[in-house]
Protein backbone atom coordinates (compact mmCIF):
# COMPACT_ATOMS: atom_id res chain seq x y z
CA UNK A 1 0.00 0.00 0.00
CA UNK A 2 2.69 2.56 0.86
CA UNK A 3 4.85 1.48 -2.44
CA UNK A 4 1.41 2.44 -4.35
CA UNK A 5 1.02 5.83 -2.00
CA UNK A 6 4.32 6.84 -2.91
CA UNK A 7 3.62 6.69 -6.82
CA UNK A 8 7.04 6.61 -7.77
CA UNK A 9 8.86 3.81 -9.55
CA UNK A 10 5.64 1.73 -8.33
CA UNK A 11 6.41 -1.04 -11.01
CA UNK A 12 9.63 -1.57 -9.86
CA UNK A 13 9.31 -1.41 -6.53
CA UNK A 14 6.24 -4.28 -6.78
CA UNK A 15 9.23 -6.49 -8.91
CA UNK A 16 11.47 -5.89 -6.09
CA UNK A 17 8.90 -6.91 -3.57
CA UNK A 18 7.95 -9.86 -6.04
CA UNK A 19 11.67 -10.79 -6.17
CA UNK A 20 11.73 -11.09 -2.45
CA UNK A 21 8.76 -12.92 -1.83
CA UNK A 22 10.02 -15.45 -3.81
CA UNK A 23 13.37 -15.42 -2.37
CA UNK A 24 11.63 -16.06 0.53
CA UNK A 25 9.36 -19.04 -0.80
CA UNK A 26 12.68 -20.73 -1.80
CA UNK A 27 13.93 -20.29 1.08
CA UNK A 28 11.16 -21.69 3.15
CA UNK A 29 10.91 -24.71 0.48
CA UNK A 30 14.60 -25.27 1.11
CA UNK A 31 14.56 -24.96 4.88
CA UNK A 32 11.66 -27.59 4.70
CA UNK A 33 13.32 -30.21 2.90
CA UNK A 34 16.54 -29.40 5.58
CA UNK A 35 14.57 -30.53 8.02
CA UNK A 36 12.95 -33.64 6.23
CA UNK A 37 9.75 -32.24 4.86
CA UNK A 38 8.41 -31.67 1.43
CA UNK A 39 9.05 -28.42 0.30
CA UNK A 40 5.26 -28.27 -0.38
CA UNK A 41 4.38 -29.22 3.51
CA UNK A 42 2.94 -25.81 4.35
CA UNK A 43 0.96 -26.20 1.31
CA UNK A 44 -3.42 -26.38 1.23
CA UNK A 45 -4.19 -29.96 0.02
CA UNK A 46 -8.00 -30.60 -0.81
CA UNK A 47 -8.85 -33.97 -1.04
CA UNK A 48 -11.88 -32.63 -3.95
CA UNK A 49 -9.72 -29.68 -6.13
CA UNK A 50 -13.23 -28.81 -7.75
CA UNK A 51 -14.61 -27.89 -4.49
CA UNK A 52 -11.93 -27.32 -1.88
CA UNK A 53 -13.44 -29.73 0.06
CA UNK A 54 -16.65 -27.52 0.78
CA UNK A 55 -18.76 -29.97 -0.99
CA UNK A 56 -20.32 -27.38 -2.68
CA UNK A 57 -19.49 -25.28 -6.32
CA UNK A 58 -21.55 -22.32 -5.90
CA UNK A 59 -24.75 -23.10 -4.64
CA UNK A 60 -24.78 -26.75 -5.99
CA UNK A 61 -23.59 -30.10 -4.37
CA UNK A 62 -20.05 -30.99 -5.48
CA UNK A 63 -20.16 -34.53 -6.94
CA UNK A 64 -17.73 -35.61 -3.99
CA UNK A 65 -20.01 -34.46 -1.54
CA UNK A 66 -22.95 -36.51 -3.85
CA UNK A 67 -20.99 -39.06 -3.65
CA UNK A 68 -20.02 -39.28 0.30
CA UNK A 69 -23.80 -39.18 1.19
CA UNK A 70 -24.41 -42.02 -1.18
CA UNK A 71 -22.02 -44.52 0.11
CA UNK A 72 -23.17 -43.71 3.87
CA UNK A 73 -26.66 -44.21 2.99
CA UNK A 74 -25.64 -47.30 0.70
CA UNK A 75 -23.52 -48.74 3.75
CA UNK A 76 -26.86 -47.90 6.11
CA UNK A 77 -28.90 -50.04 3.87
CA UNK A 78 -26.51 -52.81 3.68
CA UNK A 79 -26.45 -53.56 7.48
CA UNK A 80 -29.07 -56.32 7.68
CA UNK A 81 -27.84 -57.70 4.33
CA UNK A 82 -25.05 -60.05 5.54
CA UNK A 83 -22.73 -58.35 2.36
CA UNK A 84 -19.21 -59.44 4.06
CA UNK A 85 -20.35 -63.20 4.58
CA UNK A 86 -19.21 -64.68 0.87
CA UNK A 87 -15.47 -63.93 -0.88
CA UNK A 88 -14.58 -65.72 -3.67
CA UNK A 89 -11.89 -67.54 -1.79
CA UNK A 90 -15.00 -69.89 -0.09
CA UNK A 91 -16.69 -70.80 -3.26
CA UNK A 92 -15.99 -74.42 -3.40
CA UNK A 93 -16.26 -76.03 -7.22
CA UNK A 94 -16.11 -79.73 -5.75
CA UNK A 95 -19.35 -78.95 -4.43
CA UNK A 96 -21.07 -78.97 -7.52
CA UNK A 97 -22.54 -82.89 -7.99
CA UNK A 98 -24.54 -84.70 -10.68
CA UNK A 99 -26.46 -88.16 -10.95
CA UNK A 100 -22.94 -89.51 -11.93
CA UNK A 101 -19.41 -89.04 -12.71
CA UNK A 102 -20.04 -87.50 -15.95
CA UNK A 103 -22.63 -85.13 -15.24
CA UNK A 104 -20.41 -83.92 -12.22
CA UNK A 105 -17.66 -82.97 -14.48
CA UNK A 106 -20.12 -80.95 -16.51
CA UNK A 107 -21.71 -79.25 -13.68
CA UNK A 108 -18.09 -78.75 -12.45
CA UNK A 109 -17.07 -77.34 -15.87
CA UNK A 110 -20.34 -74.83 -16.22
CA UNK A 111 -19.89 -73.41 -12.90
CA UNK A 112 -15.72 -73.30 -13.23
CA UNK A 113 -16.45 -71.09 -16.29
CA UNK A 114 -19.44 -69.02 -14.05
CA UNK A 115 -16.68 -68.70 -11.29
CA UNK A 116 -13.92 -67.10 -14.22
CA UNK A 117 -16.95 -64.71 -15.36
CA UNK A 118 -17.51 -63.12 -11.87
CA UNK A 119 -14.40 -62.90 -10.63
CA UNK A 120 -13.19 -61.29 -14.17
CA UNK A 121 -16.34 -59.37 -13.53
CA UNK A 122 -15.58 -58.28 -10.28
CA UNK A 123 -11.45 -57.17 -10.74
CA UNK A 124 -12.07 -55.16 -13.75
CA UNK A 125 -15.57 -53.63 -12.33
CA UNK A 126 -16.31 -50.06 -13.58
CA UNK A 127 -20.18 -48.60 -13.90
CA UNK A 128 -19.90 -49.57 -18.01
CA UNK A 129 -19.74 -53.16 -16.54
CA UNK A 130 -22.10 -55.63 -17.81
CA UNK A 131 -25.79 -56.68 -16.61
CA UNK A 132 -25.89 -60.57 -15.21
CA UNK A 133 -28.96 -62.51 -14.51
CA UNK A 134 -28.27 -65.63 -12.56
CA UNK A 135 -30.84 -68.32 -13.24
CA UNK A 136 -31.15 -71.79 -11.03
CA UNK A 137 -32.74 -73.12 -8.40
CA UNK A 138 -32.14 -72.44 -4.93
CA UNK A 139 -29.15 -73.64 -3.28
CA UNK A 140 -26.70 -73.49 -6.35
CA UNK A 141 -24.58 -70.33 -5.32
CA UNK A 142 -26.21 -67.18 -6.92
CA UNK A 143 -26.20 -65.39 -3.58
CA UNK A 144 -22.76 -66.51 -3.10
CA UNK A 145 -20.99 -65.75 -5.79
CA UNK A 146 -23.51 -62.02 -6.03
CA UNK A 147 -22.00 -61.24 -2.32
CA UNK A 148 -18.42 -62.27 -3.37
CA UNK A 149 -18.85 -59.60 -6.55
CA UNK A 150 -19.99 -57.09 -4.00
CA UNK A 151 -17.26 -57.15 -1.57
CA UNK A 152 -14.47 -56.96 -3.85
CA UNK A 153 -16.26 -53.83 -6.01
CA UNK A 154 -17.17 -52.23 -2.32
CA UNK A 155 -13.55 -52.32 -1.81
CA UNK A 156 -12.91 -50.41 -4.99
CA UNK A 157 -14.60 -47.49 -3.55
CA UNK A 158 -17.77 -47.88 -5.85
CA UNK A 159 -21.37 -48.04 -4.07
CA UNK A 160 -22.90 -51.12 -3.82
CA UNK A 161 -26.79 -52.22 -2.71
CA UNK A 162 -27.25 -55.39 -1.78
CA UNK A 163 -31.40 -57.48 -0.79
CA UNK A 164 -33.19 -59.47 -1.67
CA UNK A 165 -36.00 -57.94 -3.91
CA UNK A 166 -38.96 -58.86 -1.60
CA UNK A 167 -37.20 -56.76 0.97
CA UNK A 168 -36.19 -53.36 -1.20
CA UNK A 169 -39.72 -53.50 -2.54
CA UNK A 170 -41.31 -53.65 0.77
CA UNK A 171 -39.14 -50.80 1.98
CA UNK A 172 -40.42 -48.85 -1.41
CA UNK A 173 -43.96 -49.51 -0.96
CA UNK A 174 -44.15 -48.57 2.66
CA UNK A 175 -42.40 -45.03 1.55
CA UNK A 176 -44.59 -44.76 -1.54
CA UNK A 177 -47.49 -44.91 0.57
CA UNK A 178 -46.56 -42.82 3.62
CA UNK A 179 -45.99 -45.90 6.01
CA UNK A 180 -42.48 -44.85 6.29
CA UNK A 181 -41.60 -41.22 7.80
CA UNK A 182 -38.00 -41.46 7.74
CA UNK A 183 -37.74 -39.74 4.70
CA UNK A 184 -35.78 -42.38 2.70
CA UNK A 185 -35.84 -42.53 -1.00
CA UNK A 186 -35.23 -46.56 -1.38
CA UNK A 187 -36.45 -46.49 -5.43
CA UNK A 188 -33.78 -43.50 -6.09
CA UNK A 189 -30.72 -44.93 -4.30
CA UNK A 190 -31.81 -48.31 -6.22
CA UNK A 191 -31.74 -46.48 -9.71
CA UNK A 192 -28.89 -44.73 -8.82
CA UNK A 193 -26.23 -47.36 -7.12
CA UNK A 194 -23.23 -47.89 -9.00
CA UNK A 195 -23.70 -51.23 -8.84
CA UNK A 196 -27.44 -52.78 -7.56
CA UNK A 197 -27.85 -56.71 -6.92
CA UNK A 198 -31.29 -57.77 -6.46
CA UNK A 199 -31.24 -61.44 -4.75
CA UNK A 200 -34.30 -63.92 -5.07
CA UNK A 201 -36.39 -62.21 -7.89
CA UNK A 202 -39.66 -63.69 -8.05
CA UNK A 203 -40.18 -64.52 -4.81
CA UNK A 204 -42.15 -61.23 -4.17
CA UNK A 205 -45.97 -61.14 -4.12
CA UNK A 206 -48.15 -61.06 -7.55
CA UNK A 207 -49.13 -56.96 -6.83
CA UNK A 208 -48.91 -54.61 -9.71
CA UNK A 209 -47.65 -51.92 -7.77
CA UNK A 210 -44.54 -54.31 -7.62
CA UNK A 211 -44.41 -55.26 -11.33
CA UNK A 212 -44.11 -51.87 -12.00
CA UNK A 213 -41.79 -51.03 -9.27
CA UNK A 214 -39.46 -53.78 -11.14
CA UNK A 215 -39.82 -52.61 -14.36
CA UNK A 216 -39.19 -49.01 -13.68
CA UNK A 217 -35.84 -49.98 -11.33
CA UNK A 218 -34.82 -52.34 -14.81
CA UNK A 219 -35.33 -50.06 -17.25
CA UNK A 220 -33.89 -47.03 -15.84
CA UNK A 221 -31.06 -48.27 -14.70
CA UNK A 222 -30.30 -49.42 -17.96
CA UNK A 223 -30.94 -45.81 -19.78
CA UNK A 224 -28.68 -44.52 -17.11
CA UNK A 225 -26.22 -47.50 -18.22
CA UNK A 226 -25.66 -48.44 -14.49
CA UNK A 227 -24.78 -52.23 -14.22
CA UNK A 228 -27.24 -54.56 -12.38
CA UNK A 229 -27.20 -58.21 -11.25
CA UNK A 230 -29.98 -60.34 -10.62
CA UNK A 231 -30.33 -63.51 -9.27
CA UNK A 232 -33.59 -65.47 -9.60
CA UNK A 233 -35.32 -69.31 -8.88
CA UNK A 234 -37.39 -69.09 -11.96
CA UNK A 235 -36.98 -70.71 -15.59
CA UNK A 236 -37.80 -68.43 -18.69
CA UNK A 237 -41.21 -69.44 -18.66
CA UNK A 238 -41.73 -68.95 -15.34
CA UNK A 239 -40.63 -65.50 -16.03
CA UNK A 240 -43.01 -65.10 -18.81
CA UNK A 241 -45.97 -66.34 -16.26
CA UNK A 242 -45.05 -63.83 -13.64
CA UNK A 243 -43.85 -60.43 -15.04
CA UNK A 244 -44.86 -58.31 -18.20
CA UNK A 245 -42.97 -59.05 -21.47
CA UNK A 246 -41.43 -55.58 -21.35
CA UNK A 247 -39.45 -57.06 -18.28
CA UNK A 248 -38.25 -60.53 -19.41
CA UNK A 249 -37.46 -59.23 -22.95
CA UNK A 250 -35.01 -56.87 -21.29
CA UNK A 251 -33.64 -59.48 -19.01
CA UNK A 252 -33.18 -61.97 -21.57
CA UNK A 253 -31.72 -59.72 -24.28
CA UNK A 254 -29.67 -57.22 -22.24
CA UNK A 255 -28.60 -58.91 -19.33
CA UNK A 256 -25.87 -61.65 -19.89
CA UNK A 257 -27.59 -64.67 -18.22
CA UNK A 258 -25.81 -67.80 -16.31
CA UNK A 259 -27.49 -71.21 -15.65
CA UNK A 260 -26.50 -72.48 -12.19
CA UNK A 261 -26.55 -76.53 -12.14
CA UNK A 262 -25.65 -78.69 -9.89
CA UNK A 263 -27.37 -79.87 -6.85
CA UNK A 264 -28.75 -78.06 -3.35
CA UNK A 265 -24.78 -77.37 -1.83
CA UNK A 266 -27.15 -76.65 1.06
CA UNK A 267 -28.41 -79.99 1.34
CA UNK A 268 -25.02 -81.37 0.47
CA UNK A 269 -23.37 -79.54 3.35
CA UNK A 270 -25.86 -81.20 5.52
CA UNK A 271 -25.66 -85.12 4.56
CA UNK A 272 -21.62 -84.97 4.90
Amino acid sequence: INVVRGGKNVSEKIAELKSKNLQAQKMIRELLVQRGYPEDYLEVKYFCEKCSDTGYVGSEKCNCFKNLIASMTAAEMNKKSHINLCSFNTFDLSMYKGSDPAETEKCRNIMSRVFAYCRDYADNFTTSSDNILMVGRTGLGKTHLSLSIANEVLKKGYNVLYDSTLNYLNQIENEHFGRDTSGRNTLEQLMSADLLILDDLGTEYDKQFYVSTIYNIINTRINRRLPTIISTNLTEAEMLRKYEERIVSRLLAIYKSFGFVGKDIRLIKRQS
